[in-house]
């Protein structure tokens, strides 16, 4: 797949597939030049960023951090415990006030899905939106990191074969992930409990045990159990998961000579990925992470020319 080296230039980020295959693979192209050195191609202006984090977060939130800094982006800080949320202050009118006191852009994470329609809509908010995670919705930036990641050990998407696995109706990276590897051509299978599958997944791939896939995969894509989105009297059994759904350490063995290990993150050891496996050589979880920076210093970088 040729790559261009144009700039891309973005007016909000809000969902992996409203790109283009030419922007994402433009983003793809500008955060191996960031990993290279690669300096930024912003002007001198002053840029301000607010990130809005209504869920806990660390790697989606830190390496925004450090993605900004990188940049020269001056980040006006936001913590929901001390701003005027803890009065009752809307989504809505917390991204009014930072456009109106000149945020260009808000990278914004939120519990309810599709938050950002109501603030793109919106005649008055000027800023950007960065979508960092709405719901179990869409996870555009964690979507382009793995993009990344599967580019940079394959050189292509093309008849990759890619098994999605775990709590795939809570995922937002399952949502963002399954629509665009499918566009580019991956072959996709899906693994995990009935009861966190949904037929609309069919579209994008096939369902099958996961011991009937990962000897023939070349990346095992395994999703962190989103205990957070289940009801309470959801029944859950850490080792009973881990023995019939989870990448244990004998189906690793069984995987085919060259294929890898992606997760999200955080994991939780030993339930969808044994602990031994988090940091070995199969695993590039490690290097999803770092990824995160600069394929977030591309989309900052964008979002930020869109704004010229």
């Amino acid at each position: 797949m040729i790559i261009t080296s144009e700039i891309i230039s973005l007016k909000h980020l809000l969902t992996a597939e409203s790109l283009s295959d030419q922007e994402v693979m433009g983003l793809i192209q500008r955060a191996q030049e960031f990993k290279q050195g690669a300096p930024s191609t912003l002007s001198q202006e002053q840029y301000f960023v607010s990130n809005l984090f209504f869920e806990n977060s660390t790697r989606t939130h830190k390496s925004f951090e450090v993605a900004e800094k990188k940049l020269g982006i001056d980040v006006i800080e936001f913590d929901t415990k001390t701003s005027s949320v803890s009065k009752g202050e809307s989504l809505y009118d917390t991204v009014l006030t930072m456009s109106a006191i000149g945020a260009h852009a808000c990278v914004i994470r939120h519990w309810e899905e599709d938050y950002y329609n109501e603030l793109i809509d919106s005649k008055t908010i000027t800023t950007s939106i960065i979508n960092g995670g709405d719901g179990s919705g869409n996870h555009p930036t964690q979507c382009l990191l793995d993009l990344l990641t599967i580019y940079e050990e394959y050189g292509d998407f093309e008849n990759l074969d890619i098994a999605i696995c775990g709590d795939l109706s809570h995922s937002r990276v399952a949502n963002s992930n399954m629509k665009m590897l499918k566009r580019l051509g991956a072959n996709l299978y899906f693994c995990g409990p009935t009861e966190w599958y949904n037929k609309k997944y069919e579209a994008y791939g096939t369902y099958l045990p996961i011991d009937d896939v990962v000897n023939q995969v070349d990346v095992m894509m395994m999703l962190r159990v989103q205990h957070e989105r289940h009801d309470e009297d959801s029944i859950f059994v850490k080792e009973d998961y881990h023995k019939a759904y989870g990448l244990t350490v004998a189906r690793a063995k069984e995987m085919k000579e060259g294929a890898i290990i992606m997760h999200p993150a955080p994991v939780n050891r030993d339930v969808e990925l044994a602990d031994e496996l988090v940091e070995s050589y199969q695993s590039r979880i490690t290097q999803q992470m770092s990824n995160g920076v600069f394929m977030r210093m591309a989309i900052l970088e964008a979002i930020l020319h869109g704004k010229a």
